[in-house]
């Protein structure tokens, strides 16, 4: 490989990866716009709709912490790809469980296609981390992260277009993304080699080093922040087209189209942060911003009574939520563990993370039905934020270079 192919391998790396993550938040996301249509067709209540998410996110978080433990040991990209394929598979299979009117089938791909997802993120980071320049690291996770908002606006657009405009059954979304998925895989099976494990220590050292992680005070700041945005995150996907054609009236392509729009917003938005946050250097002054202003933008949109207005804090949100802030999460992540334990670290970052995935939708799901408003949901959503940031200010360290190695806390 020459020089210059190798100082823009990574560019390769996150665009490969970027994909991967546009089609795991499209799949996560297809069924927002159309789950009044699936509560319908299987006699559902709120909180039974958001439990097939929570059902995907339960398994996906069982899965977090082995796979980074593996992916550290025998090879990230042969866990990525063994993961795709289950993934891909479970996806399409949704679909046709929906047609055969199946909804045990239905729940059982959902915790399938959450399996074969588990095994993506901490490998996927670890390994682009290898070849991202120091320089470049925010900036690197903000071009991959990026894929989440894009998968998410995407899998909003599509699933409201095919299902309400071109008036396909609602499954139908399923199977088509479930192809694509195989697609990506593919690409990043065939495109980025994969290297040997980075660790070949006993089980007693595998746990020894895992819990030392736990006893890093500004990774469990960046885990509480990383859940406080997370369950806002999946209150926004969940629910937001549903609560705009509830309660505001519209028109349920429309509430999609308008849904989609803070994950558009939040791809040039998460780049923008990465690079700032590379350029200044100064990870604790992002928090500071953007989680304030998330808190406002979610607080706005249970309490305005002008659709202007609403509109305005749905596409805001976009540029301050957990997409704009996940490149400083996770960029911090980076800056304070050793590539050796990084898979791990990640895996178990994501772990805790998304542990607020799995009770995000119920959660807020039994919110709104108690009270029949979401303002409940909203106010939570927002509380948490509050505490998640407090967390990660309090607890923040910059790093200090050690030369030609890996960054070292300071004291």
């Amino acid at each position: 490989m020459s020089a210059r192919d190798g100082r823009t391998r990574w560019l390769l790396y996150c665009f490969l990866f970027f994909l991967g993550w546009v089609v795991m938040y499209a799949d996560r996301s297809i069924l927002s716009p159309v789950q009044e249509l699936v509560r319908v067709q299987f006699g559902l209540t709120n909180s039974q709709v958001g439990l097939i998410s929570s059902l995907f996110f339960i398994v996906y978080v069982l899965t977090q912490i082995p796979s980074g433990i593996l992916g550290d040991r025998v090879g990230r990209i042969r866990l990525i790809t063994v993961g795709f394929v289950i993934f891909g598979i479970a996806t399409s299979l949704t679909g046709v469980a929906g047609m055969t009117h199946l909804f045990g089938a239905l729940l059982l791909m959902r915790a399938m296609a959450g399996f074969g997802e588990g095994f993506y993120y901490g490998p996927q980071f670890a390994k682009s981390a290898e070849v991202t320049p120091l320089r470049r690291r925010a900036l690197g996770a903000a071009i991959i992260n990026s894929g989440q908002g894009f998968g998410t606006a995407l899998g909003i657009a599509a699933s409201s277009f095919l299902s309400y405009r071109v008036g396909l059954p609602w499954y139908w979304t399923f199977i088509v993304f479930g192809v694509l998925t195989l697609g990506v895989g593919t690409l990043i099976a065939v495109l980025i080699p994969d290297g040997k494990g980075h660790r070949d220590g006993s089980l007693r050292e595998e746990i020894s080093g895992f819990l030392a992680l736990l006893r890093r005070p500004v990774l469990l700041g960046a885990f509480a922040m990383l859940f406080a945005g997370v369950y806002a995150f999946f209150v926004m996907v969940t629910w937001l087209p549903t609560f705009l054609s509830t309660q505001w009236g519209m028109e349920p392509g429309r509430a999609g189209t308008i849904a989609s729009l803070p994950f558009w917003i939040a791809v040039p938005a998460g780049i923008l942060v990465g690079f700032l946050s590379d350029r200044l250097g100064h990870r604790r002054a992002f928090v500071a911003v953007l989680a304030p202003a998330a808190v406002l933008t979610i607080l706005v949109l249970g309490w305005t009574g002008s659709e202007a207005v609403l509109i305005g804090a749905i596409v805001l949100y976009g540029a301050v939520g957990k997409l704009a802030l996940d490149p400083v999460l996770i960029s911090t992540v980076a800056d304070h563990v050793d590539n050796a334990s990084r898979s791990t670290a990640y895996g178990l970052y994501n772990c805790i993370g998304m542990g607020a995935a799995v009770l995000s939708p119920p959660l807020s799901g039994l919110l709104v039905d108690a009270g029949g408003s979401y303002r409940s949901a909203f106010a939570l959503a927002a509380s948490l934020l509050v505490l998640g940031a407090a967390c990660f200010l309090l607890t923040y360290r910059r790093p200090a270079p050690t030369g030609a190695g890996t960054p070292i806390v300071e004291g």
